[in-house]
């Protein structure tokens, strides 16, 4: 039972029986914005520094939640958080946490690195533990059907930390496609300037020492043996394909998730790639399968759903760039900095950023000549601070209250995101002069499987290292 309706039947109860007594809120006796701390959700966090932080500041500010434990395999990034809560209790394996704080824990937040994010938020979701992973919800794509099917079996309330999902821009795009505003959209290009991290390199083979504020072994987690190397941590990690999902991990699922939401995408039936090559010399391509390539561009098809046509989204990162709209005047910018979205409909185009420049019809002359219809959804007030905020309301609340984000949308958009490496990965597999990563794969979805290529499958799901596992 959800806490509102627990407290609001009571009251009904009570009233019935002994109508001279009321109820009344403990905030109300506090005055007013007091909080009252069993109205407060109790938050551990796997992951203290870096995002990790940002993220236990947001989930904080309003006062909402206790921040009562703090998990971190690296003292040092752990060192502002544990000085901003003291209080907190502090470990570096999150199994020791999470059995030993057990009943002061309600939530639990996963900032980790990708490749340990399923584990981590498996973990805690058996226990009963509300949960927010950050983006992308797991490294791999069986990982991330599992997980889908987690939140559903142990009924916790989830969220993953793409927090455009919550912005204001991603609830209009959505209607206004969804109400034929550019007609039927047959084509959406999605860029980013990831990555900004070194990709398209060797594996160091230097050795260095352990630093004693590091748990390697713990770090490395579910990923192959490797020897500690700086360039890995803090958060190098994401070029690296044992640990991270490189630059679409990092931006796909913000900007992916709002063609996902606005076009009804589910399961894509194909994908297709082409990289960025490394040259070692004249003529002699370096083939670097540890690291992601500095660049590529990625061609998703999806099928004919309720209605909508099929679609191809395109992918561009490192620098790639979709051609530039004729119906863009020269001195305005092609959405943000960091990237954007443009949809291809049979009456016009659609343009959209995420954090800074507002979604626009083209030419942007379009938006004063025509009336827009308002979003069915709820507009939530600054995007990343209510994303974190609507989360710590819907725990409090109870299973089955709303996030904009929970593993029911998260889990599906995650797979199609990590269908892009799926392609990426099989492109370097040689095989008799052939490179069958080079040539389309096609995916059945609900199978899980690529039906053309079979040695591409071996990026469908990892094998976990030591004694490591993941069963729901």
């Amino acid at each position: 039972m959800k806490r509102r309706t627990f407290i609001s039947t009571m009251g009904a109860t009570i009233g019935s029986t002994v109508p001279v007594f009321s109820i009344v809120p403990r905030h109300i006796l506090g005055g007013r914005n007091f909080i009252a701390p069993s109205d407060k959700l109790n938050v551990a966090a796997i992951g203290a520094g870096g995002k990790a932080e940002q993220n236990l500041n947001l989930t904080f500010r309003k006062g909402e939640a206790n921040i009562v434990s703090l998990c971190d395999v690296d003292d040092r990034m752990a060192k502002r958080s544990r000085e901003k809560w003291p209080d907190a209790s502090y470990y570096r394996d999150f199994r020791t946490m999470l059995d030993k704080e057990d009943k002061n824990i309600d939530a639990v937040i996963v900032s980790s690195p990708d490749h340990m994010h399923a584990v981590h938020a498996l973990r805690a979701m058996k226990m009963g533990k509300h949960v927010y992973v950050e983006k992308p919800l797991t490294h791999d794509i069986q990982e991330a059907r599992l997980l889908t099917e987690a939140a559903r079996k142990y009924n916790v309330v989830t969220q993953m930390g793409n927090q455009g999902s919550s912005g204001d821009d991603t609830r209009y795009v959505e209607k206004w496609i969804q109400d034929g505003v550019i007609g039927d959209v047959d084509r959406v290009h999605v860029w980013t300037n990831r990555p900004v991290w070194p990709q398209g390199i060797p594996t160091p083979q230097d050795t260095h020492n352990i630093p004693a504020e590091v748990d390697w072994d713990l770090w490395l987690g579910t990923a192959p043996e490797r020897p500690f190397n700086p360039i890995y941590i803090p958060a190098n990690w994401r070029g690296w394909v044992d640990f991270g999902t490189g630059a679409l991990g990092d931006m796909g699922c913000h900007f992916i998730d709002v063609p996902f939401r606005a076009l009804k995408l589910s399961y894509p039936i194909s994908v297709q790639c082409s990289v960025g090559s490394v040259w070692e010399g004249f003529f002699k391509e370096a083939i670097y399968t540890d690291s992601y390539p500095p660049s590529s561009k990625i061609h998703i098809q999806f099928p004919e759903r309720e209605g909508m046509p099929p679609v191809e989204l395109i992918w561009y990162d490192g620098g790639i760039l979709p051609r530039r709209p004729d119906e863009l005047k020269p001195d305005e910018p092609m959405a943000d900095w960091d990237g954007g979205i443009i949809f291809e409909g049979s009456k016009g185009k659609l343009m959209a950023g995420l954090f800074g420049m507002r979604a626009t019809l083209l030419p942007t002359s379009r938006m004063n000549d025509i009336k827009l219809p308002e979003p069915d959804q709820p507009l939530v007030a600054n995007g990343t601070e209510g994303h974190q905020q609507q989360w710590v309301e819907a725990c409090k609340e109870g299973f089955g209250s709303y996030t904009s984000s929970n593993f029911d949308i998260a889990g599906p958009l995650t797979e199609t995101v990590i269908m892009g490496n799926l392609a990426v990965l099989s492109y370097n597999y040689q095989e008799k002069e052939e490179f069958p990563g080079r040539k389309l794969l096609l995916w059945d979805g609900p199978n899980m499987k690529i039906t053309n290529f079979v040695k591409a499958n071996d990026f469908v799901k990892r094998n976990y290292r030591g004694t490591w596992d993941f069963q729901i």
